[in-house]
C-alpha cells in the first residue's frame, strides 16, 4: 500500500536551505519515491490559515517512507536544513493496493 510523506516548512533562509535542495531529490529517487507536490500555491479551505511551504512525495510502502527518512544519508541532508528552515513532517499510508 502506498505511503506519502508530507513536510510543512517555513523557510528562515533561502540560501542557506539551497545546499538541502540539492541533495535531497537525489535520495528520494534512491528509495524510488515520487515527487507529487513541491511548494506552489497553498489555499486554507477550513480552519486555521496555513500557507506554509508544502512538499507531498509517495512511496511504494510505509516501511519505505519511513527507511527514506531514517536513512543516513537523509539524517545528513536533515542536518544541512538546520537553521534555514522549520519542518513538519509526517507520514500517512494510502487508501488500496
Amino acid at each position: 500500500m502506498k505511503a506519502y510523506v508530507i513536510l510543512r516548512i517555513t523557510v528562515h533562509d533561502p540560501e542557506k536551505l539551497k545546499s538541502y535542495q540539492q541533495v535531497a531529490p537525489s535520495i528520494i529517487d534512491k528509495f524510488k519515491g515520487k515527487m507529487l507536490a513541491r511548494g506552489g500555491e497553498v489555499v486554507s479551505l477550513e480552519g486555521a490559515k496555513d500557507d506554509r511551504r508544502t512538499v507531498m512525495i509517495e512511496f511504494e510502502s510505509m516501511a519505505t517512507a519511513k527507511e527514506f527518512y531514517t536513512s543516513p544519508e537523509y539524517v545528513e541532508a536533515i542536518a544541512l536544513r538546520k537553521d534555514a528552515a522549520s519542518f513538519d513532517a509526517f507520514a500517512v499510508e494510502g487508501i488500496g493496493a
